[in-house]
């Protein structure tokens, strides 16, 4: 049995990531380069996120949760801002992770 955090980052962590860096890009009309420095992964995870490449296997599943849409959410208001702070992105990220295990979605 592999330890919930191992399943987050195999998981969960590139499907949140996928959701976000397209939210962030058509919704928020952020430039894919400076949606990578916001979110501190390479310029080409973000062009396979948007392609669909990398983290799509369990949007599906988590765009069905209310509080997982609203946790993302938060994510993205922390990550729009000028000064982004990384442990506010952090404990959002940790509160969907929450979210995901006790709704036992994946």
């Amino acid at each position: 049995m592999k330890p919930p955090c191992m399943v987050v980052v195999k998981y969960i962590l590139p499907s949140i990531r996928a959701m976000v860096a397209r939210s962030l890009v058509e919704d928020y009309n952020m430039k894919p380069i400076k949606v990578a420095s916001k979110m501190d992964i390479s310029p080409a995870a973000i062009t396979q996120y948007m392609k669909g490449i990398r983290g799509v296997k369990e949007i599906m599943e988590l765009e069905k949760s209310e509080k997982v849409r609203e946790s993302i959410e938060g994510i993205l208001e922390e990550l729009f801002k000028e000064n982004v702070d990384e442990m506010k992105v952090l404990e959002k990220l940790c509160e969907a992770c929450k979210i995901i295990q006790k709704e036992k979605i994946l």
